[in-house]
């Protein structure tokens, strides 16, 4: 009678512990419930099929982006300017390797793997020479690389197409045929199969990016971020760091572009990868929180999202309510986003300088307690 205990006590006091994980791991790793979410989605929202499906998938492939451009500033503390030129090198050389102009037309998997190769191979290219740079020269390099192609891409008219990009980028999956479907022919006509792709591609990034920030790389990233000298001190090669980091950042900013160029099937003019296209990207990361890799998804979806989702639907809405009949930009909502991003900064960066959901490295740098 003295080891009885009363029906139900062993499952309350078991119950809490596993509460408190779950809530735990939901608080930590919330992008990933995120991206199971998305990935049902489309199972209860018809919208999705049609033109929001769109813009959703467009969020994904920035958010890859901004998760490549974190690399560099996030974890290794590299000023980076010029994110949207691996952007537009990684959807430029796809391309050329798969449109039907060109005699290559490799099959999708094949050119995103040599477009990103080849965009990492560029990014070691750029970062041999500017090792020795860090803060305002690095930014001066990369925002004057990024000008740099973006003009090369206007003026190699009978490579890139000049101002008129290169089209018609195949879908995936052009030719292939399982169980009666012809994958080229579901990409081309329903938006949630590039739907889901573009996702799949987000949840490969976002886990790869948590087992490099866990790893032997990922530390020694942040220890050249935190103190280059005393890192190099302690048998850690900053040459090979930053490399590594230019290299991982521009791969990923590559697959990003091939995952866009794909997506609009053209590249799109070379304005669409120019100096604003890097800043947008630049302050999603910062103001979702630097070196955190739910912060940066964060940032992306208020910034992206409400310039690719909100801004037009806004916009639509005012036209419809016959609001600005008149067609003044004052009363477009689209007119003032840019104002509406300068004060979203300003007041994350007054009231929450570490970002919105911050790294716990960064949040114990900035909001030190004092005893």
């Amino acid at each position: 009678m003295l080891n009885d205990r009363p029906s139900g006590m062993h499952d309350v006091t078991g119950a809490v512990p596993l509460r408190e994980r779950l809530v735990a791991f939901v608080r930590e790793r919330w992008e990933l419930v995120a991206l199971v979410v998305c990935a049902v989605a489309p199972l209860v929202v018809p919208a999705l099929g049609g033109a929001l499906g769109g813009q959703v998938t467009t969020l994904f492939i920035y958010c890859i982006l901004a998760l490549g451009l974190n690399v560099m500033v996030g974890y290794t503390g590299l000023v980076h300017l010029g994110i949207a030129a691996f952007f537009g090198i990684g959807a430029y050389v796809f391309a050329i390797l798969t449109v039907p102009m060109y005699p290559f037309q490799m099959r999708f998997v094949t050119a995103a793997a040599v477009s990103v190769l080849a965009t990492a191979a560029i990014g070691l290219a750029l970062g041999a020479p500017t090792l020795r740079l860090r803060g305002d020269y690095l930014a001066i390099v990369t925002l004057g690389f990024g000008e740099v192609v973006k003009v090369t891409l206007r003026n190699l008219e009978q490579i890139t197409g000049g101002m008129k990009g290169l089209n018609p980028v195949p879908p995936p999956g052009k030719g292939v045929v399982i169980g009666g479907t012809d994958l080229g022919l579901a990409f081309a006509i329903d938006p949630r199969w590039f739907y889901y792709l573009a996702l799949a591609a987000l949840a490969v990034v976002v886990v790869a990016m948590r087992r490099l920030e866990q790893s032997r790389l990922g530390r020694a990233w942040v220890a050249v971020r935190e103190d280059e000298l005393a890192a190099s001190a302690m048998g850690i090669s900053a040459t090979r760091v930053k490399l590594s980091a230019f290299a991982m950042s521009s791969a990923v900013a590559g697959l990003a572009g091939c995952l866009y160029a794909a997506s609009l099937s053209t590249t799109a003019d070379p304005n669409a990868y120019d100096f604003n296209r890097s800043i947008m990207v630049l302050c999603a990361v910062i103001l979702g929180g630097l070196g955190s890799i739910p912060g940066t998804l964060l940032g992306v979806a208020l910034l992206v999202g409400f310039d690719t989702v909100l801004a037009p639907w806004a916009d639509a809405a005012i036209q419809q309510w016959n609001i600005n009949p008149s067609g003044s930009s004052l009363l477009s909502f689209s007119g003032w986003r840019l104002a509406i991003f300068g004060l979203a900064l300003v007041l994350v960066m007054r009231y929450r300088p570490e970002g919105l959901v911050p790294s716990r490295r960064m949040a114990a740098e900035l909001h030190k307690e004092h005893p």
